[in-house]
Order: C-alpha cells, then sequence, then structure tokens
C-alpha cells in the first residue's frame, strides 16, 4: 500500500466513523474533556494543513484565515485557540463546510504526495497516526455524549462488550529486560530510548477483570471501605458520589451500562470498562494483589492476548532516558504532558486497526474514565 493509499484510508475512516450521525450529534459537547466530532474532524484536518500543507506546499491557499484558531488543540507555537471548553459552541462552520474543507485539504495533500520526499513522508505518517488518535477519541467522546440523552440513542456497534476467556497466572522470572520501541517502522517519541530495566520475579493474569468480578467488588462494600483507595482516589469517590464505573445503571434489579449500540444488560464473563486509575488500583487491593509496572506489562504482553481495553499499569507517565522533544510545535505532542498522569498499555475496541503495539504508550490523569479503560491484576512472588 502506497504512503497515498494509507492517507485516504484513514481519512477515509474518520467519516465513515459518523455515518449514522445526524447532524445535530455533530456539535455535542457535555464536558471540557470530551470535544464534538465535528471538531475531531476539522482539528485532523488542520493538522496536515498546518503542518504539511503550509511549510511544504508554496503554492498552497489556508482554506480559511480563522480556522487556525478554531481547530488548534494545544500547540502554544501556533497562537490563540478557541477555549476547549467552548468547542461545542461553534455552530459555524457548518458540518458541511467541515467536509469541504476535509476535501480540500486531501486533494491538496494527495498532489503533494506525488512529489514528496522522505521528511515530508514521515510527517504524513505522524499525521495520520494522530488521526487514529482521534478517531478514538470521536467515538469515546459521543459515547460521553450521548449518554446525557435518555433516549439510549444507538449510533455504531463497535462490539464493546465481547466474553474473555477464563484466564491464569502467567509467570515472569527476574532478570534484565529491554524496555521500549525497535525497529523502522512508526512510533511516537515517548517509546523511543529503549533501554534496560531490571524486573522481579512476578505474575501477571492472562486475561482482564470482568464485569462479574467487578461487581463482587462493588457489592461487597469496595465504594464504602477507604482501606482500598489512594487518599486522591478516596476523595474522588465521595466528592462525585460513585457507586459504580462510569455508564452503569441498575434498573430494577439489574445492572445495564450505556454503549454506542445503546443500552445494554450487564454481560458477566466481559471485561469491565470506564474503571479510572483509582479504581482499578482499589479493586485489586481488594483481591490482594496490585497493577502491573508498565515494564512488567511490556515484557510479558507478548503471552497473552491484549487489545480490547487500555489497562492502567501503576506507572507514571515519565520520559525514557534520553528523551528529547522535538523542536517546533511538535515538539508539544508528548513531551509537556510528562506530568500527573499514568500509563495504560494495550488498546481497546475503539482503536483504529494497526495503531497500537506492546510498546505505546497510552496515558491520562488518574481521575479519567471515559477510555475504553480496564484492569489487569498482577502479583509479587
Amino acid at each position: 500500500m502506497t504512503i497515498a493509499d494509507r492517507y485516504r484510508k484513514v481519512r477515509n475512516h474518520s467519516t465513515l466513523l459518523c455515518k449514522d450521525l445526524i447532524t445535530e450529534d455533530y456539535s455535542l459537547q457535555a464536558s471540557e474533556e470530551v470535544s464534538p466530532p465535528k471538531w475531531h474532524l476539522a482539528h485532523t484536518t488542520w493538522f496536515f494543513e498546518q503542518f504539511i500543507l503550509v511549510p511544504y506546499d508554496l503554492e498552497y491557499k489556508v482554506a480559511h484565515p480563522q480556522f487556525n484558531f478554531l481547530f488548534n488543540s494545544y500547540y502554544n507555537a501556533h497562537g490563540a485557540r478557541t477555549a476547549r471548553n467552548q468547542r461545542g459552541l461553534m455552530t459555524r462552520p457548518s458540518v458541511e463546510e467541515v467536509k469541504a474543507y476535509r476535501d480540500y485539504v486531501d486533494a491538496a495533500m494527495i498532489k503533494l504526495l506525488d512529489k514528496s520526499d522522505s521528511e515530508l513522508i514521515d510527517l504524513v505518517i505522524l499525521g495520520y497516526n494522530h488521526e487514529q488518535q482521534h478517531q478514538e477519541l470521536l467515538l469515546t467522546d459521543l459515547k460521553y455524549n450521548l449518554w446525557f440523552n435518555p433516549l439510549d440513542i444507538s449510533v455504531i456497534d463497535i462490539k464493546e462488550y465481547k466474553n474473555t476467556l477464563k484466564g491464569d497466572w502467567l509467570k515472569i522470572d527476574s532478570g534484565i529486560y529491554e524496555i521500549g520501541y525497535e525497529g523502522n517502522g512508526f512510533c511516537f517519541d515517548n517509546e523511543l530510548g529503549r533501554h534496560k530495566v531490571y524486573l522481579q520475579d512476578f505474575e501477571i493474569f492472562s486475561s482482564l477483570v470482568t464485569n462479574e468480578e467487578y461487581l463482587e467488588f462493588m457489592e461487597a462494600g469496595g465504594y464504602q471501605n477507604s482501606n482500598y483507595w489512594h487518599d486522591e482516589g478516596w476523595a474522588w469517590v465521595n466528592a462525585n458520589h460513585i457507586k459504580a464505573p462510569l455508564y452503569w445503571e441498575k434498573q430494577g434489579q439489574e445492572w445495564t451500562y450505556y454503549t454506542l449500540a445503546g443500552r445494554q444488560n450487564l454481560k458477566p464473563n466481559a471485561p469491565v470498562s470506564h474503571v479510572n486509575f483509582y479504581e482499578a488500583s482499589a479493586y485489586a487491593a481488594w483481591r490482594g494483589l496490585r497493577l502491573p509496572t508498565e515494564f512488567e506489562w511490556e515484557i510479558a504482553s507478548g503471552q497473552f492476548e491484549w487489545g480490547e481495553r487500555w489497562e492502567w499499569t501503576n506507572s507514571a507517565y515519565l520520559p525514557y532516558p534520553g528523551f528529547a522533544t522535538a523542536p517546533g510545535a511538535l515538539g508539544e505532542y508528548n513531551g509537556k504532558f510528562m506530568i500527573n498522569q499514568m500509563v495504560l498499555r494495550g488498546g481497546s475496541v475503539a482503536t483504529s486497526e494497526g495503531h497500537s503495539r506492546p510498546t505505546y504508550r497510552n496515558f491520562f490523569h488518574p481521575h479519567y474514565r471515559w477510555q475504553f479503560m480496564g484492569i489487569r491484576l498482577a502479583k509479587t512472588l
């Protein structure tokens, strides 16, 4: 597949995810942490325009002088931008105008790719990996936005809850292991700096914690017992009156959860989802176990199946040895977020095909749970 073919495939997938939305759905924004579908479609287009077309195509004319303000996300080097909590207030440009913007940029990009060099190709690959990240965010943000509607709207079925096989403990011997990306393919800069770590003997469970197992924690009073929680987590539970994972709702005597395919009855043998780091850690403590570190997860990942849930690790998001931020606005991509966040590994049912790998380092603040976040347990021997 050529770079142009790959570009088209990724770009087309973004619009395909929206095929069953109505116009009003495109502008929904229920909180500052999530963005409307229309913004995701425009921002990913802005990325190609500002980081590739503007500097590399001298004949290119910017689609609209205010789009840089409207669709910049967090790149301070690119100037002022719309406040994050106001993205849903933008009724203009219209959905059709955003689609036309995508077509306009795509036509210029395909033309430019015909005469591209290796540096440009690397930027294009970064660009469509960036868009794949936003494809997942588009789905998870849309789910959060639609959740507030009592109609339990169905827009897309991504098979959020599939039964998992019974697992077992996998033993990993102590020793010195190498961590980080190695190879000639694409990776993000936070995966680089391959280095050695020493791991003690440990075991990691081959399957994820299920809904049924997590429900046992709830019914045992897990959300009412401070002994299992980090202090910040316990404060979060009480301040927000948390009693269950996000999207769970008890109807009569049965637990249900909202999905992008509508409300469904809880499936006992499916992996639990939409729990934050505090909840994952508390559950592990209740079981007398712990979360794996990101290094343990990476070393063991070849021995179990992953990809249904982003899996919380007990590792803070920090740079690898030798990490340095890239010059310019693209240097803001990962490095400036290496504080007060925890690492997740793997992927999820919303992750675009071919986007993740064992060295991929996702990261979120510990109280977030609107992503498809789950739990894998570990123990020290």
